[in-house]
């Protein structure tokens, strides 16, 4: 299952006498994202650098903040309902808050419980929105939002333990190293100039798992007094994307992904399209190309069994008669020469006046006396029904019926016919 994830540059850090055009550049971002691609979500296949339409198309697409955006605060996790959520994190952290309200996201650690001491993640919002907002107007949908790292990381059943990892800064601070210190009770990011990190520095060293930057490990060995294992940035973020056994998403409360009916439809379309189902994909191709194919054949036979009968048709018109030289419709030329030879033979068609005048005579009703009024005309048979009851008019079409004719009963006088599906028979 293909992996795309995109690493949001730090946010800029600004004094407290910024001008507002300089504030605003805080929220500005990148024209071109960093990213890290990877083809089973483990291994890094390809990374680099492009604009918003250039990314790559994956199945799962995450956005990884900056180690310096984030920071973890572990509290008493308030029992409240989702939609007060919020706003029970921000009544329980206030007095830890240097930020406006309105300028900071809130969102759990994946086995923080109501009710129970849990982390809470805490990054800007704005510029978090900022970006969600770009990436999914240019077609990326972000499934989930994640950090470097994460603090109380657990293996099974016992604590992973202590990681620090040094790394170079970004921007304005592109040549200072940075250390992310993450421990089962804290996850901190500091300078490593200075005497706050070597304070905080865990004892004994040999107990964390240190890792660095290609960049950052010269300074990362000097600092520590012994050897790093080199960690890039890209297999860092690939890193982060499996944080938490997967499961850390930071995308929630008013940053969680809208339209869920719709997400759900996409979801299972890019799960369809996966790579995971390649061979159920394989299978109804083929099944949908047989029945194409069975298709195909049985109409090829239909139109060669109605081709073979209408060449039949053909056979028999031009043998039974043989005055005929050119066919254009088989069935109505052959009615046209039968009625011609009934003609000339003195014998009267189904249609014609002998025929409806003796069906209306063996059709006529009990107790009627004789007809008053007949009209022939275009195979239609019109006699004068004055005075007939509605029994008489029943009894003489059912009569009429068993022996193929129909009458129509309009203004005192009722119409006997062929109908036109036996008028043609012959």
């Amino acid at each position: 299952m293909t992996v795309l994830a995109i690493q949001l540059p730090p946010r800029e850090r600004l004094s407290a006498r910024a001008t507002s055009t300089e504030a605003a550049s805080g929220l500005r971002l990148p024209a071109e994202w960093t990213f890290v691609f990877s083809a089973d979500g483990r291994n890094v296949t390809q990374t680099g650098t492009a604009a918003l339409a250039l990314l790559p198309r994956a199945d799962h697409v995450v956005l990884v903040l900056a180690e310096a955006d984030v920071s973890w605060h572990a509290i008493n996790v308030p029992k409240a309902p989702p939609a007060r959520l919020r706003a029970a994190l921000l009544g329980v952290m206030e007095d830890a808050l240097l930020e406006d309200e309105d300028a900071l996201h809130f969102a759990l650690a994946p086995d923080a419980q109501a009710g129970s001491k849990g982390w809470v993640a805490v990054t800007h919002r704005p510029r978090l929105l900022a970006a969600l907002a770009a990436l999914e107007s240019a077609g990326a949908s972000v499934e989930r939002v994640v950090s470097t790292s994460l603090p109380g990381v657990h293996e099974g059943a016992e604590a992973a333990p202590a990681r620090g990892h040094f790394f170079t800064g970004s921007g304005a601070d592109g040549g200072a190293v940075w250390l992310s210190l993450v421990q089962p009770d804290a996850a901190l990011c500091l300078r490593l100039s200075g005497g706050l990190a070597k304070a905080l520095q865990p004892v004994p060293a040999d107990a964390v798992r240190w890792t660095a930057t290609p960049a950052a490990a010269v300074t990362a060995e000097r600092w520590l007094g012994a050897p790093v294992a080199l960690l890039t940035d890209a297999e860092r973020t690939l890193e982060a994307v499996n944080t938490g056994h997967g499961k850390l998403n930071l995308r929630q409360f008013d940053a969680a992904a809208r339209h869920r009916g719709t997400r759900v439809l996409r979801e299972l379309g890019k799960r369809f399209l996966s790579t995971e189902w390649r061979p159920v994909r394989f299978g109804l191709m083929t099944v949908v190309a047989v029945q194409l194919i069975g298709l195909n054949v049985f109409a090829w036979k239909q139109a060669e069994a109605v081709q073979a009968k209408r060449a039949a048709m053909v056979d028999l018109l031009k043998a039974a008669h043989p005055g005929v030289r050119s066919v254009l419709d088989a069935p109505l030329q052959m009615q046209a020469e039968t009625a011609r030879l009934r003609t000339a033979a003195g014998r009267p068609g189904d249609n014609d006046l002998e025929a409806l005048l003796g069906a209306a005579a063996g059709a006529w009703p009990d107790g009627l006396g004789p007809v008053q009024m007949v009209r022939f005309e275009g195979g239609r048979l019109t006699l004068t029904a004055v005075g007939w009851a509605e029994p008489q008019v029943a009894q003489f079409r059912d009569r009429l019926r068993g022996v193929g004719f129909a009458a129509e009963m309009a203004d005192g006088r009722i119409t006997v016919s062929r109908p036109a599906a036996k008028a043609g028979a012959t």
